[in-house]
């Protein structure tokens, strides 16, 4: 394939699709995953509130729905995916089907960087009388920030790869370009451009929520 004007064009397309794609279904699912993690945490049996029957049936769903591979719950979407966006092509008809991928994933991601925190840090403003809301703004969220941090950076680069096997329903993106070109077409030019600039992404990605994770990381000032 000649990489002409009207090829880079496509794949400046493909990129804003991408990053439109990954940057609005992240912002929902941490919107979504965040309060999820933090029930997880705070309703455990070691938790702030204990609710073991309420952190138990969260656990399951959640366990369920990150079982699904990616690829058949885009399929099996399909109808909620029309019935909410009007459509089941094109990168705004991915948005549901990402969410609904990553919040779970995104939830234990958050859940995972909680437990981390000292619990003496935890006993400490129990015993200063702070209440469950007070710990989990002013003790979970900011002990636990560079850990949520390269969690993000994980997730983020996680649903940019779900992203990409979207193409095989009619989504947009790089991964649409390179499944229609690269593959079916035996375009091998395009699927290693495509594959190139994902990598690069990913690469931005990390290196940003990597500095921002030992920037506010109290541990080594």
């Amino acid at each position: 394939m000649i990489f002409d004007s009207g090829t880079w064009e496509m794949l400046k397309t493909g990129i804003w699709e991408t990053l439109y794609m990954v940057g609005l279904s992240s912002l929902i699912s941490y919107l979504i995953g965040i309060p999820l993690g933090i029930l997880l945490t705070v309703t455990g049996k070691d938790g702030i509130r204990p609710i073991p029957f309420l952190q138990g049936i969260l656990g399951v769903v959640i366990n369920l729905l990150r079982a699904v591979p990616f690829i058949i719950l885009l399929i099996m979407l399909l109808p909620v995916t029309k019935a909410l966006v009007g459509t089941t092509v094109g990168s705004v008809a991915i948005i549901p089907p990402l969410v609904i991928a990553a919040a779970p994933y995104i939830a234990r991601m958050v859940e995972s960087s909680f437990r981390e925190v000292d619990a003496g840090v935890i006993e400490a403003a129990k015993s200063m009388g702070a209440g469950t809301f007070q710990i989990i703004w002013k003790v979970l969220l900011p002990e636990a920030k560079p850990s949520l941090l390269v969690g993000a950076a994980i997730s983020i680069t996680t649903i940019l790869g779900y992203s990409a096997m979207a193409g095989f329903v009619g989504g947009g993106g790089l991964g649409a370009i390179a499944i229609n070109y690269g593959y079916y077409r035996y375009e091998t030019g395009v699927m290693f451009l495509t594959a190139a600039i994902l990598v690069i992404i990913v690469q931005l990605v990390q290196e940003v929520m990597m500095k921002l994770s030992i920037k506010t990381d109290r541990r080594i000032r």
